[in-house]
């Protein structure tokens, strides 16, 4: 060891000089101080005569760990030169450098005594105990001196081992030494286990930082050791201070960003929210408790028996993924770093996708530490936490969605590579919607996502909650520091506004919004600013309440926000009257949805003020152009939480519900003024219809719509008590012509169609779109609105006549075509086999389907319950997972369907068909299959409890395992069925049929069925 070395530079010293030293120091403290003596002795460039004693009295120079450990964090001087000198010096004395072995060693320690001192200045907050070494701990200290033991062996530090350890310190066995001696110094200091290893643990991973800073400073004296890193050692220096910039400039800010308009930072108002465990399904796990999100972050990131899995965390929108991001990578950076150094990238920044993900992460990061070194992902010194936000939000230019399928391959992928690597020990973790919300969006590369990615072995998967009373406590606690300085008033407010929560008047709806942490904060700052009362929620159902928080914000920001001078804000800095600003803004939230980004360009909403006539908007448009600058755009966009783009020249919303939200308000203007009555003779309308076609296909021709952007719709709509009927006629008339292609661009057209010239228009704003895939998308939407009004409709007496929405038409009505649904459904292939699944499915809850045919169509996983598909043809469809509960399924052709998983508890089935029907597993409890054909049906495991199966063609059915119990049977037909293992407990058998090739052995529930026939008791 060190030891050694130290006596082999005593003899040159004592043979230069011809000293005679005798005696050493005899207490393991004085032999510390000797070390802190030596450093000042070389720093003064002290002759040999001083250096001798010094150095005879070190067994090693970890003999500093014997003295109090603030000590060393204390020490005015730096370890490094002590190896730096002392190597130096042999050279000079002998003319010839130490063996690789000696020199190794010695920098190791010298390296991580300043590891140490560096971490311990770094940290003042670790509160050691000014006390010594103990015996035990001493002893161990003083035998590094002599032989390096490792697990009770011997380990023969030999040139192989001295290379290995210059490589990567921390899997030496230097640091396999180093390291149990230095926990039990910390525990001896006062820190408890887990936290002196981890301590350690980052000490002894940050050393050969420090290794390679003495190389550096002795490569031409020790040329063997500089000549194991040959010149990668300066561009390790390098990388290593451009992660420090990275942690200092981007990861330790992120916490300390004001939010939105607010004086005070994220750090201050955060509280981490909980999370629960959740299946490949998306579903809770039942064995899954709430757990604290750090707590659990934590705990899986340091498991090394999770290692290989993706760590994802799911959440709606403004449930705090992305603050947890900001402040979880700022945990890490105090409190792991360098065992794990957090790297924050926001998945939407990611411009295209390479075949090497190692590319892909480099571009995005663009940091020194990315560019120095194409292998930087492989330096077994360097270990990195890819926090990878917004998984739902990532910038795909539309009709590439592979990319994202691709990407997510090379995540997985990369993980489990990295388990399996020591040199690449990174870990990933993701965030973003829940994935059954995010598969009906236009990225159709989700397509069966949950069963490819979230496998247990590759994901480990957690959903934050809403808020509980506790939560929400503690940021009412913290809001309190914030709202005021006057601590009176702010506890005054604070108690205020946690008493409008738990008023009884308060609905459910506002209480449910205020669990989550985006809304929480809203409805605080209303309530702050007395602009929320109780009354205003009166009768609001959930879509209501949530636009009556968004409009109280923006009446809040366009009429009460203030200067610190008490001036409104507003017109200082836009000069717009609050609604030309409203207007604005409004059509910032279009155009932001309409990119299919998370920001749009200024240029963008510039031609769209334009070509809107927006009389405000255009005076501050051209006051910009006059100037020569966008700023009075953006600053007018500033006034309510937007902020610039990450493109050149753009805004984005902080959160993106504010956009969907004046997005929805947009559309919700326009539709409203197609209901508006001509008051001019010979004109119904004041829009004609050809301009309505053009507006249609300019709102809709985008993509998709979202669940959340028709929840606001329906809630302005409602809210501005429009003429329903009038909006349906108008928006039905548009639905037909587009079935019949009128829109789409023919051979012989003489103009450019609507399609067409919206694709171009959204071309410019390098938007990459077809006018087929305008066409589709435009149809589809407006379908959307259609199935939305019906739903409205029924709910409502005197507009169930009105709103009635058929795909197909009105069977028996002139315009009933059955096949038109089908038809839409093949045109829609022309993009991607299940767009119309992806797009529509969230959307049929309540649908008329009646007698339409959907022969072989893919339905999977549709919500259509309460549905009517009376007398509907689905031959061979496939309908895994679909919702059919209350379904109206009367005489419906089921024959040779693929149900399995389906639930069709409560429908009516009665007369239908499913003959050779697959329904493996499905949920048919408390259905009325009366008179149904279920000849050769796959029922294994079916759950048929309570159904009425009276009169039911049960032939050659398989109904193995199936629950029967409380089904009525009576007068059913089960020759030739298979009944293995069937539950028929309480089940009515009263007149069935059954012959000689009926299967009932091992049926369960006999004794407890009704009316069994006697043979069947034999």
């Amino acid at each position: 060891m060190a030891g050694k070395l130290l006596r082999k530079i005593w003899i040159v010293l004592n043979t230069d000089i011809e000293l005679s030293l005798t005696g050493t120091v005899s207490t393991s403290v004085e032999a510390g101080k000797a070390v802190f003596e030596l450093a000042k002795a070389l720093k003064e460039n002290k002759n040999d005569e001083k250096l001798a004693p010094i150095i005879n009295n070190i067994d090693s120079l970890l003999d500093v760990l014997n003295s109090p450990l603030g000590e060393v964090a204390k020490a005015t001087l730096p370890f490094l030169p002590i190896a730096t000198g002392i190597l130096s010096y042999i050279a000079e004395q002998t003319r010839s450098e130490p063996s690789l072995e000696d020199s190794v060693q010695l920098v190791s320690q010298v390296a991580y005594l300043e590891s140490l001192r560096v971490f311990l200045e770094e940290h003042p907050e670790l509160e050691l105990a000014e006390n010594t070494a103990s015996e035990k701990v001493a002893k161990q200290i003083k035998k590094l001196g002599e032989t390096i033991e490792v697990d009770g062996k011997e380990i023969n530090f030999d040139d192989r081992e001295a290379r290995k350890t210059l490589i990567c310190f921390h899997d030496s066995p230097l640091a396999k030494v180093f390291n149990p001696i230095l926990v039990e110094r910390f525990q001896e200091s006062g820190l408890d286990e887990n936290t002196a290893k981890i301590t350690t643990e980052r000490i002894s991973r940050n050393t050969h930082r420090y290794m390679k800073e003495a190389v550096a400073e002795v490569r031409d004296s020790a040329k063997k050791l500089a000549g194991i890193y040959g010149d990668g050692w300066l561009k390790d220096i390098e990388a290593y201070h451009s992660i420090d910039q990275y942690l200092e400039e981007v990861i330790a800010k992120k916490p300390e960003e004001k939010v939105f308009d607010e004086k005070f930072t994220f750090r201050q108002i955060y509280v981490p929210m909980n999370v629960k465990l959740v299946d490949s399904n998306g579903e809770f796990r039942e064995d899954s408790d709430s757990q604290n999100i750090e707590q659990w972050a934590k705990t899986t990131l340091l498991d090394d028996h999770k290692k290989g899995q993706v760590l994802f965390i799911q959440g709606g929108p403004g449930r705090g993924k992305s603050v947890f991001c900001r402040m979880f990578s700022d945990w890490v950076r105090r409190e792991l770093h360098p065992i794990y150094t957090p790297i924050l990238i926001r998945l939407r920044d990611i411009k295209s996708f390479s075949n090497d993900i190692n590319e892909t992460l480099a571009t995005v990061i663009d940091r020194d530490f990315t560019r120095i070194d194409s292998g930087w992902l492989t330096d077994s010194n360097t270990r990195f936490l890819f926090l990878l936000d917004g998984f739902d939000e990532l910038l795909l230019e539309r009709g590439k969605g592979n990319d994202l399928k691709f990407f997510l391959d090379q995540v997985a992928d990369f993980q489990e590579r990295c388990s399996r690597n020591n040199e690449q020990g990174h870990r990933v973790l993701i965030t973003g919607r829940p994935l059954d919300r995010i598969r009906y969006r236009e990225l159709t590369a989700f397509d069966d996502i949950g069963n490819r990615y979230l496998e247990p072995g590759k994901f480990k998967q957690i959903e934050i909650i809403p808020m509980d009373e506790t939560i929400q406590q503690q940021w009412l606690e913290k809001w309190k520091t914030v709202v005021d300085s006057n601590s009176l008033i702010a506890v005054t407010k604070t108690d205020n506004f946690w008493q409008f929560l738990q008023d009884e008047r308060c609905p459910q709806q506002a209480k449910y919004l205020a669990k989550e942490p985006l809304l929480l904060y809203l409805l605080a700052v209303l309530h702050r600013d007395e602009q929320l009362h109780i009354d205003m929620f009166e009768n609001a159902d959930a879509g209501q309440a949530k636009i009556l928080i968004y409009e109280q914000a923006l009446e809040w920001v366009l009429n009460k926000q203030r200067t610190e001078d008490g001036e409104s804000l507003n017109p200082k800095f836009t000069g717009l009257e609050p609604e030309d600003l409203r207007s604005l803004l409004a059509e910032a939230g279009l155009c932001v949805v309409q990119s299919g980004r998370e920001y749009a360009s200024i240029k963008m909403i510039e031609s769209r003020l334009l070509e809107k006539e927006d009389e405000g908007a255009k005076e501050l448009i051209e006051k910009a152009r006059q100037t020569g600058s966008e700023e009075a755009l953006k600053n007018a966009l500033a006034a309510f939480y937007l902020k610039s783009g990450t493109a050149d020249n753009s805004v984005e919303f902080f959160h993106k519900s504010f956009g969907e939200f004046l997005c929805a308000e947009r559309m919700a203007e326009t539709l409203e003024e197609f209901t508006f009555k001509s008051k001019k003779r010979g004109k119904t309308y004041e829009m004609p219809t050809k301009e309505l076609e053009r507006q249609i296909y300019d709102l809709f021709g985008y993509g998709n719509l979202t669940a959340e952007i028709v929840e606001y719709l329906m809630a302005l709509l409602i809210k501005n008590e429009i003429d329903f009927g009038v909006l349906f006629e108008r928006l039905h008339e548009f639905y037909l012509r587009w079935c019949n292609g009128d829109f789409i661009e023919l051979w012989d057209a003489t103009e450019e169609m609507l399609p067409l010239k919206k694709a171009r228009q959204l071309q410019q704003q390098d938007i990459e779109r077809g006018q087929r895939q305008v066409d589709i998308y435009t149809g589809l939407n407006v379908m959307i609105l259609l199935f939305e009004l019906h739903r409205y409709g029924q709910l409502k007496q005197e507009l169930k006549e009105k709103l009635h929405f058929h795909p197909c038409g009105q069977p028996g009505s002139e315009e009933f075509d059955k096949q038109r649904l089908l038809q839409i459904i093949r045109y829609t292939y022309s993009l991607k086999v299940n767009t119309f699944l992806n797009i529509i499915s969230k959307f049929l809850i309540s649908a008329h389907l009646r007698s339409a045919d959907l022969f072989n169509v893919n339905l999977s996983d549709v919500n259509l319950s309460d549905a009517n598909l009376s007398d509907a043809n689905l031959i061979r469809a496939r309908l895994g997972g679909v919702d059919l509960s209350r379904a109206n399924l009367i005489g419906a052709n089921f024959h040779d369907a693929t149900l399995c998983g389906a639930n069709l508890s409560h429908a009516n089935l009665r007369s239908s068909i499913l003959r050779d029907a697959n329904l493996r597993s499905a949920d048919l409890s408390n259905a009325n299959l009366r008179s149904a054909d279920l000849i050769r049906a796959s029922l294994f495991y079916a759950n048929l409890s309570g159904a009425n199966l009276s009169g039911a063609s049960l032939s050659y059915a398989y109904l193995s395992d199936a629950n029967l119990s409380d089904a009525d049977l009576s007068c059913a037909n089960l020759s030739c069925a298979n009944l293995i293992r069937a539950d028929l407990s309480c089940a009515n058998l009263s007149d069935i049929r059954w012959d000689n090739h009926t299967k009932w052995s091992n049926v369960t529930g006999l004794e407890e069925a009704k009316n069994v026939p006697e043979a069947w008791k034999q």
